[in-house]
């Protein structure tokens, strides 16, 4: 079943704690200047092909990142591209926009270990985990593409970078105050420790941090609303869904999963992605592996 809590706060006062703390983090890590200029491309209706190969042209570094992630095992093209226009005429400024985004994200998952329970880096290697999950689980039936997929995983949890960003102090509590089994299993819900200390939790940070870079409506409720689907708007309840879902299969691949109240996952969740339990298991059964390429493709 999604995660039930008890909110000590509605949604819109954490949702108010939330945008107040991403507008005031001026320090915060945030996406390069170009990517953020790629997003606002391809949102705009009259964008051209062109003009996003001029923008990420721009940026040598990123340019090389795209185009080794689009010719990666993990990507799993037939044949190699030698150029961002190409990859934009094959997959579509929408696949670039995503995949320029996911290949500038490592670098905010920066900041080492806070504490026992916590690492920035176990944080990413989650996020991983999570969109190689979200990408194979959508490739087998899902209609939400699997560039999005990925990306939407990747950045589930960005709002834990966000809480990192605002006051190390108040995360470090939030993991003293939690409590787990012998197997690192959380025993209480993360998200009600940290609208104890926060005033709001991660999710309601994800969600502020996506409208403030001008993220499609996909990937904020991805961020917003992965531990309950069910309190997405109907139209993004498949994206929350499929998250919701590649978070526990990606759970077995240990790191960071103090946020993850049991691992089951209900028959409503397959539903909504139009799967079976036979596409699941093969997706756990192959997580380890497309996962090791994926880590190779985006810590390079």
């Amino acid at each position: 079943m999604p995660e039930q809590i008890t909110p000590a706060a509605s949604a819109g006062d954490c949702m108010q704690v939330a945008n107040a703390a991403v507008k005031q983090l001026s320090h915060i890590a945030t996406l390069p200047e170009v990517t953020l200029g790629i997003i606002e491309l391809v949102e705009n209706p009259r964008s051209s092909a062109s003009a996003l190969n001029a923008l990420i042209q721009r940026d040598p570094a990123l340019s090389a990142r795209v185009l080794r992630v689009v010719n990666s095992a993990f990507y799993g093209l037939p044949s190699q591209l030698g150029s961002i226009n190409r990859a934009i005429s094959l997959l579509g400024l929408n696949a670039v926009k995503n995949i320029a985004i996911a290949a500038s994200l490592a670098k905010l998952f920066r900041g080492g270990a806070l504490c026992d329970r916590f690492d920035a880096k176990e944080l990413w290697t989650h996020s991983l985990a999570v969109g190689t999950a979200a990408r194979m689980l959508a490739s087998a039936g899902s209609k939400i593409p699997a560039d999005e997929a990925f990306l939407a995983g990747l950045m589930h949890d960005i709002g834990i970078v966000v809480e990192l960003q605002t006051d190390r102090a108040k995360l470090a509590r939030v993991f003293a105050d939690m409590q787990f089994d012998a197997e690192g299993q959380p025993l209480i819900d993360f998200r009600m420790v940290e609208r104890g200390i926060f005033g709001a939790d991660h999710c309601h940070f994800g969600q502020a941090l996506c409208e403030q870079w001008k993220f499609t409506k996909g990937l904020r409720a991805a961020c917003g609303f992965h531990h309950e689907p069910r309190q997405a708007e109907a139209s993004m309840q498949p994206i929350a869904w499929l998250i919701y879902v590649a978070d526990r299969v990606a759970a077995t691949e240990g790191a960071f999963r103090a946020d993850i109240l049991g691992q089951g996952v209900p028959h409503e969740a397959l539903d909504a992605l139009g799967i079976g339990v036979p596409q699941l298991q093969e997706c756990l059964a192959s997580l380890h592996k497309a996962l090791d390429e994926a880590r190779a493709t985006m810590n390079a």
